[in-house]
């Protein structure tokens, strides 16, 4: 089994930051990429971004120069540092892990934490 978990969401008013974690366990055998996702009311999920076992990394155009995402791949972690936030990025936001279990390793599986919301008051 595996599980993706996120923290660090909140309210915050406009211009001030956050930082997000997301931490996978569980039968891992390794993690190809990790990122982050998010959905507004009524908005489909859009990639924030993401980054992959080489360090590489993309964003969306609309958080570019504003997020930074990192990972500690010891701790099968990712971090997203929001700065500078709008209300436009309030959202529920989730993180997800592409993973090779243990027994299954030749075999990449999404998972996904529950979702952490993001609330940016104007």
């Amino acid at each position: 089994q595996v599980h993706v978990v996120e923290s660090g969401g909140g309210l915050v008013q406009a211009g001030r930051s956050l930082r997000l974690s997301c931490t996978a366990s569980g039968s891992i055998f390794s993690i190809t990429a990790m990122g982050w996702y998010r959905q507004a009311p009524g908005k489909q999920r859009e990639l924030v971004a993401r980054i992959i076992s080489d360090g590489n990394t993309n964003y969306a155009d609309s958080v570019k120069a504003r997020f930074t995402i990192s990972r500690d791949n010891p701790k099968n972690a990712v971090y997203l540092q929001m700065n500078s936030l709008k209300p436009e990025d309030t959202a529920v936001y989730y993180c997800h892990a592409d993973i090779r279990t243990i027994g299954s390793s030749s075999t990449s599986f999404r998972y996904w934490g529950q979702g952490t919301q993001v609330t940016v008051s104007s």
